[in-house]
């Protein structure tokens, strides 16, 4: 269910390796495998070790969908919020669509309808157009001039033999960049600014179904992308943790969301 660029996750941090984006990626791969129990000491542990509020914030939101008893989801759920309308971030901004309708829920549940009412209008009083300005970035091996368009229609990176309906972006070079390292060809790693030239949407394999909000600040579009220049100024990831990533990918059960 994921897109294999989700494994950029939280890039904001500067590296795949902090170790609570770590302890979250291996809950997931364990949900994937059908292992709820260990996801959970996973997700946990992520809480117990997280040393800011981003990451309390990540954790909290994995370790509150898999609560069983409904008091305690409740209370998980609330922490994510808080923790998300405190950090004033724009990546964690998308995600309150999503904890609004989480905590309605379980609200729902327990039977507080007021409170599940007004967290269901709240969580419908967001756009589902992202607002994020740029500037943007695309990681690949192609080499391509300013000018050039990048378009949908391409064999995935990540899934042998699916075709494409979008092109993918990010607002983080350092995102762009491991992506660059994860694609397909021969050619050098390269990440270029590209303006999108039609309306986007959040990358639904890196937010919701998997992810809270956008913290990778991943998007898509149907329309072609214009590559305004390159970057160079960003983080190559080493050839060992490439190696790391693309195991993990063959290991992933998901599919894309086309």
């Amino acid at each position: 269910m994921c897109d294999l660029i989700g494994y950029q996750i939280i890039r904001r941090h500067g590296t795949p390796n902090n170790p609570i984006v770590k302890l979250c990626l291996q809950g997931m791969f364990m949900e994937d495998q059908g292992k709820p129990e260990e996801a959970k000491c996973l997700f946990l542990e992520a809480w117990e070790e997280a040393s800011n509020q981003f990451e309390k914030f990540l954790a909290a939101y994995y370790v509150a969908r898999h609560q069983t008893n409904v008091n305690d989801k409740l209370q998980w759920a609330k922490t994510a919020l808080q923790l998300a309308l405190e950090l004033n971030d724009e990546a964690v901004q998308a995600a309150l669509p999503l904890l609004y309708s989480n905590l309605a829920k379980c609200y729902e549940k327990v039977g507080d309808t007021e409170n599940a009412k007004k967290n269901y209008e709240l969580a419908g009083s967001f756009s589902e157009s992202p607002a994020d300005g740029g500037p943007f970035y695309h990681g690949t091996r192609a080499d391509l001039q300013v000018g050039d368009f990048l378009t949908p229609g391409k064999v995935s990176n990540y899934q042998d033999g699916l075709v494409m309906n979008h092109i993918y972006f990010t607002a983080l070079i350092n995102g762009a960049g491991l992506a660059a390292a994860l694609a397909k060809g021969d050619g050098s790693e390269r990440v270029y600014i590209v303006e999108p030239t039609g309306s986007f949407e959040n990358d639904p394999n890196v937010t919701n179904k998997k992810f809270p909000g956008n913290p990778t600040r991943s998007y898509r579009t149907a329309s072609p992308l214009k590559i305004t220049g390159e970057a160079m100024d960003w983080e190559r990831t080493p050839p060992e943790q490439v190696k790391q990533w693309r195991e993990r990918l063959k290991e992933n059960k998901g599919e894309i969301i086309n």
